[in-house]
């Protein structure tokens, strides 16, 4: 089953450590990825590494919910606190297709969602230096992008690499103690990964953009700023293997919507935010 190409909103560009999000701020921390059986979206996601409500009115023992597109299942509610779900899944034969790499290629394909990987004090602190560092620039659409590793930011319709563009008034914003927090829970989430997957953390690398999201309802300027796409993340940055989203506020309280969908043939699995929550995937057709 052929994935929709409606690429998502490419992030920078980056090749090193770290990420993560601030008011409705999600934290990005990918290692490789391949393209799974079900397409992944984003929905309205007014912040914290991120991404609609999730009425009330919850059917049976599977949690189930009407949704405009059909069924919607709820894998992970706000108010749970969950110490680790991995729900696996058929890994898709297309996977054959892609290049194996020995020890980082899983030898099963599923869904993870924990919130035992950081403390909600560690993710307040983390979201704090989301939001000092997106008060430099902000997009002039509804997705605003801060990269520490690479130093990309959204300012305006354009990135800008922080790093340059305020040179040494960096120091007076981010801390060593805000980038050694950043590169411990980034570890943390690599470590995560590595044991629901039965891998060696130390295989993992990562391949391309670790970084902080912000995103409102403000009408979209630029490609970037559609996150709502559906999206299969493989075709988007061809070298992932692995994605990890940790959210840095909470659904239905610092925001409305903001739910991650999984779409799966007869019904959508979510995810709702909570601060300090990993969601995280291997997900192939």
């Amino acid at each position: 089953m052929a994935p929709q190409r409606r690429a998502a909103p490419r992030g920078p560009e980056s090749g090193g450590p770290a990420g993560g999000p601030g008011r409705g701020g999600r934290r990005h921390s990918s290692a490789k990825k391949s393209r799974g059986q079900q397409e992944s979206r984003w929905r309205w996601l007014k912040a914290a590494v991120l991404l609609s409500s999730a009425a009330a009115g919850g059917l049976l023992s599977w949690n189930y919910l009407r949704a405009e597109d059909g069924v919607t299942e709820v894998l992970a509610r706000h108010g749970e606190n969950l110490q680790d779900k991995f729900v696996e899944i058929p890994c898709s034969e297309d996977y054959d297709s892609h290049k194996r790499f020995e020890g980082c290629t899983p030898r099963k394909c599923g869904r993870g969602v924990t919130d035992a990987v950081i403390t909600r004090e560690e993710a307040e602190r983390i979201r704090r230096i989301a939001e000092r560092g997106l008060s430099l620039g902000g997009s002039d659409g509804g997705a605003s992008i801060l990269d520490l590793h690479s130093g990309a930011l959204s300012l305006g319709k354009h990135f800008v690499n922080l790093y340059r563009y305020f040179g040494d008034k960096i120091q007076d914003i981010f801390t060593e103690e805000d980038f050694a927090l950043y590169r411990d829970v980034r570890q943390r989430i690599q470590q995560r990964i590595a044991q629901a997957f039965g891998i060696s953390s130390a295989s993992m690398y990562l391949t391309k953009p670790t970084f902080f999201s912000r995103i409102n309802n403000t009408e979209a300027k630029t490609t970037h700023d559609e996150y709502w796409h559906p999206h299969v993340d493989k075709v988007t940055y061809g070298s992932f293997d692995y994605t990890s989203l940790l959210y840095l506020s909470d659904y239905a309280e610092d925001f409305g919507g903001g739910r991650f969908v999984f779409m799966d043939a007869g019904s959508n699995k979510t995810v709702e935010p909570r601060a300090g929550r990993r969601n995280g995937a291997k997900r192939l057709w």
